[in-house]
């Protein structure tokens, strides 16, 4: 029986294969994109990926049933949350210029296997929200039509009651997307050009609709008359919050276009936090003229904007509202084709995924079989699928790549700078890491031993400490901690974080409700994760971190990402448990594709050596050159039966 059961070096080796990282190239500029992208364009794809139709429904909806006017509260704390998860992208935008987004922050520095599951859970998440604007863009359409397109529908071609399919089949919704399809097919520079015009249509009609709102508005429906300001409290403002967090979510279109980008180490930080900033005062600014128009119990949930100028008397409003959302869901519908077939070519290109999707057409230099294969996709989902069931499924990946991309930061942040190492020579064992330091490259082969000489002589090792290593001043506390590897301490850090803080709002989440704990048992979990958290959070710092780089740094690390994992697992945890399901069944298919396919196409496995048995034994003595002296006793492709006697020799000196 126990000869069948796997050795514990398979083992190990497996576990390796799962969490290597991503080796970067040394010149990460070099692309098959097009980089033809300014700080104006991605500006501009972030905020049409933001300002969409949750401009004109989500402000009514959450002003109405959630937040009351307070709902401007709701979107000034949602936009600084949102905040801490842009910094993460802006970094990682600038450091690593390469498409993928979240998927390719992962990969290079949490692992494969979770850049993979954050990868397969974005596709998912860019299909559902592509079809779904699309079908409401559909609606939206109809409406004004009086749903004479719907009812055309319904009588010459049917209708049908199948589980899980939609009550008819939308022509319009596919229709639309297969145009956009064709359109970012032709390149970025067209992608950037139409999302220019929609945007500057949905700005001026957003800009009409500030100066006329507040033309019209009347203070007194804040008053106490019309229940007050915050009507329903601290509680409504934080459920508001949670709510209109997810009106933020597509600025990673930025990140996922930092390969086409012509400065990505300027343009990527400065599009993400103008977009963002531009797109948070136009949510505030249309809360509070449209709350200020009329008495927000009396709001339309639907389309909230247009009611409001209809019942001021500027009904002719309502074709400018309408013209500006129907825009502003162009918009949102090109983010989404523009973002998705490039995070698919990343993986491809990666060797995760297949190898089809990786091919950039010659002229247009886009990954265009992604494009087409993902548009006609989307475009099946609009046609046929009931989405609404759908929808809320997109938070929990969005929410799950914002903790991922958070936690990468601090690890790649207290890790040394990573190198292409050149190929071993035969004989030679590989790395098991990747955290080298640039040198020569004769030593670094045999980092089992040389990477740990920075911790012998503990003179140098004061005078310059590398990232990943304990700060000096609490060297005399925490010395046990000097030997370990430089990182090493850190990402056990970063997992006790993110174990802490998913006890911590599972406790806040479920506490009282689902577990009904006493008080004094919920009150003690509460102190005991925070102050796990905690002491990771003080662990972390306790190290020293890159400094000195020349790209964008996200400030005030590792606090400002350990608040954006904590505020992402806890809205993740207040999905409903069909959600969840969806999720995990979802996962389970990505797994099957990573060890069916991807852990054996990986270029990362193709990289990595056979494995070859090499012994060697280490002596090194507190006098003369510490680097002579390994030099010596390092093994060689010849076989290591003398080198007892380099070790007999040695002593014997």
């Amino acid at each position: 029986m126990a000869r069948w059961l796997p050795r514990s070096a398979d083992l190990t080796r497996f576990c390796q294969k799962l969490n290597r990282v991503k080796t970067l190239e040394d010149d990460m500029m070099e692309t098959s994109f097009n980089r033809c992208l300014s700080t104006i364009d991605l500006t501009l794809l972030g905020i049409g990926g933001m300002v969409g139709s949750g401009l004109y429904v989500l402000t009514g909806t959450v002003a109405k049933e959630i937040a009351g006017p307070a709902v401007i509260v709701s979107f000034i704390i949602a936009g600084f949350a949102s905040l801490l998860a842009a910094l993460c992208y802006a970094e990682f935008g600038a450091r690593v210029p390469k498409t993928g987004s979240a998927y390719m922050f992962t990969y290079v520095s949490v692992g494969e296997i979770w850049a993979f599951l954050i990868g397969w859970n974005v596709l998912l998440e860019y299909m559902i929200g592509g079809a779904a604007v699309a079908r409401a863009w559909s609606g939206y359409l109809d409406s004004i039509f009086n749903h004479k397109i719907k009812n055309f529908t319904e009588t010459h071609v049917g209708t049908w009651q199948v589980p899980f399919l939609a009550h008819y089949p939308d022509f319009l919704a596919a229709a639309i997307l297969l145009v956009a399809t064709a359109f970012i097919s032709f390149g970025a520079k067209v992608s950037s050009w139409l999302n220019h015009v929609f945007s500057a249509i949905s700005m001026g009609v957003i800009l009409f609709i500030l100066i006329m709102g507040f033309v019209l508005a009347q203070p007194k429906n804040w008053s106490a008359q019309e229940g007050g300001f915050a009507p329903y409290g601290l509680s409504g403002i934080m459920a508001g919050t949670a709510t209109c967090f997810y009106a933020f979510v597509g600025f990673d279109v930025i990140a996922a276009s930092s390969e086409e980008a012509r400065n990505p180490q300027r343009a990527v930080p400065r599009a993400i936090a103008f977009s963002l900033g531009l797109a948070t005062g136009a949510y505030i600014l249309v809360s509070v003229v449209l709350t200020l128009m009329v008495p927000w119990h009396t709001l339309d949930p639907d389309s909230a904007l247009a009611d409001a100028f209809y019942r001021r008397g500027y009904a002719w409003a309502g074709f400018l509202v309408a013209a500006g959302s129907i825009c502003a869901m162009n918009t949102v519908l090109l983010s989404n084709l523009f973002s998705l077939p490039r995070i698919v070519y990343a993986m491809a290109e990666d060797g995760l995924f297949f190898q089809v999707f990786s091919r950039v057409h010659p002229r247009t230099q886009v990954p265009v079989v992604g494009i087409v294969v993902f548009g006609l996709l989307m475009a099946l989902l609009a046609l046929v699928f009931d989405l609404e069931a759908l929808v809320q499924f997109l938070s929990i990946g969005t929410l799950l790549a914002y903790t991922f991309v958070a936690a990468s930061i601090i690890v790649l942040r207290f890790q040394q700078q990573k190198v292409d190492a050149p190929a071993p020579a035969a004989g030679g064992r590989p790395s098991p890491q990747s955290h080298e330091v640039p040198s020569t490259g004769e030593l670094k082969e045999y980092e089992s031993f040389s990477d740990k000489l920075q911790l012998v002589d503990r003179d140098k090792s004061k005078e310059h400490r590398e990232p990943g290593q304990l700060k000096a001043a609490f060297e005399p506390y925490l010395e046990f901690l000097s030997d370990f590897y430089p990182g090493e301490v850190v990402t056990v850090a970063v997992v006790t974080l993110m174990v802490s803080a998913i006890c911590l709002c599972s406790i806040l989440v479920f506490g009282n409700t689902h577990l009904h704990l006493p008080t004094w048992s919920y009150s003690l979990l509460l102190v005991l994760f925070s102050l796990g958290f905690l002491l990771s959070l003080l662990l972390i710092w306790a190290h020293e971190q890159q400094h000195g780089t020349q790209t964008f740094q996200i400030p005030l690390v590792p606090l400002s990402p350990a608040l954006s994992i904590v505020l992402n697992i806890y809205l993740m945890l207040k999905l409903s448990y069909m959600t969840w399901l969806r999720f995990a069944i979802w996962l389970l298919l990505g797994l099957l594709v990573y060890f069916g396919y991807g852990i054996w196409h990986s270029k990362e496995n193709l990289r990595e050596p056979r494995p070859q048995r090499v012994s060697a034994r280490y002596v090194v003595f507190p006098s003369g050159s510490l680097e002579e002296r390994v030099q010596a006793v390092q093994p060689s492709s010849q076989p290591a039966a003398g080198l007892p006697d380099t070790d007999t020799d040695d002593c014997k000196r």
